[in-house]
């Protein structure tokens, strides 16, 4: 599986950069916190996501203003923003309908943007989501809201990770130590300490519990019983809001979901279920997919050797066992396939 990043432009002028795998139909994940495309495609704690989700779908996901690769200073941080960064994303993308993943914070973005383009949101799938930020859940909380901002000031770009495993171990309690780690690198690369705390300020005031009401389009909700850093019972609220949502309580007290959590297996599976995935060609190796993805963008086998780093005599043997698998006799019929299936369009 290889990604290719690309950037777009919001309407308000901010690079955003972002990125598809796999093939099928389109699923993207609406912006939340603490993203960088090219560090979480390696590390122990998404990778198991990405792969998940680039099974039978068309994974696009993308770091918001602020944040990975995108522009890192960057106006209008909060849902408005990353609304418009979602706009520009599936525009360049080329997406006309797809499902839409909303993770944490991105459950409220996910929220405003299926109000807002109701024609191009088949699905909603919210996880370990909310309606309400911390402090418009509950005011007296000012006080702790305002000392994690300030351990955010004092630590979030140190050397040091002991400031970020605080948040490290609300949001993955079970992690191992490897995990750990990478979700404190994560935070220091995703972001400056004052970024940082923009965004984390702008999540306190998340406010979308009219939008909810509003929302037409099938919905899905997961959400850990013992979630540390969103209540169980804000996913609640938040299923009651929208018509007709189904909820499932995940056996969890992880908030970012690790491979080897028991919960991850139901998680994937109800996502799944929800959310038709494309079977696609049956019996392709990974880089069979991968010639077949190059193949569907119009490359020749020149080009395919070069950007793989093959030969081409490897890419014709490559291509003879693929148009067995897909049944096609010749190449212009393998690329009507590939692209039936959801290959091609990424890249080219």
């Amino acid at each position: 599986m290889s990604q290719a990043v690309r950037f777009c432009t919001t309407r308000d002028g901010v690079r955003v950069a972002y990125a598809v795998t796999g093939a099928g139909p389109a699923l993207v994940r609406a912006p939340h916190w603490l993203t960088h495309i090219e560090y979480d495609w390696r590390m122990p704690v998404r990778r198991h996501w990405i792969e998940a989700f680039s099974n039978g779908y068309r994974f696009v996901r993308f770091d918001p203003r602020g944040t990975g690769l995108s522009e890192r200073e960057a106006p209008d941080v909060g849902v408005e923003g990353w609304v418009s960064d979602l706009e520009a994303v599936v525009d360049a993308a080329g997406l006309e309908r797809f499902a839409l993943l909303g993770p944490s914070q991105g459950g409220a973005v996910a929220i405003e943007y299926a109000l807002r383009h109701p024609e191009r949101v088949s699905h909603l799938v919210l996880i370990g989501a909310f309606a309400r930020g911390k402090l418009k859940r509950d005011a007296s909380q000012t006080e702790d809201a305002l000392a994690q901002l300030k351990l955010v000031e004092l630590g979030w770009g140190s050397d040091d990770p002991a400031y970020r495993q605080v948040f490290a171990a609300q949001m993955m309690p079970t992690g191992s130590p490897e995990a750990i780690a990478s979700l404190t690198e994560m935070m220091r690369l995703s972001a400056t300490p004052a970024m940082a705390v923009r965004i984390i300020r702008a999540l306190y005031d998340i406010d979308v519990a009219s939008s909810a009401r509003a929302v037409r389009c099938p919905t899905l909700l997961l959400h850990s019983r013992g979630d540390r850093r969103v209540p169980h019972e804000e996913g609640l609220l938040l299923a009651n809001l929208i018509p007709g949502a189904r909820f499932v309580t995940l056996e969890s007290i992880n908030h970012l979901l690790p491979a080897d959590d028991p919960a991850w297996p139901e998680f994937v599976a109800r996502i799944r279920a929800f959310v038709p995935a494309n079977a696609g060609p049956v019996g392709l190796s990974e880089r069979e997919r991968d010639v077949l993805e190059q193949l569907a963008n119009g490359f020749d086998n020149a080009h395919i050797a070069a950007r793989l780093g093959m030969t081409e005599k490897t890419v014709r043997n490559h291509l003879t066992r693929i148009f067995e698998k897909i049944g096609a006799h010749h190449r212009s019929e393998a690329i009507v396939r590939a692209r039936e299936a959801g290959f091609g369009g990424r890249e080219g």
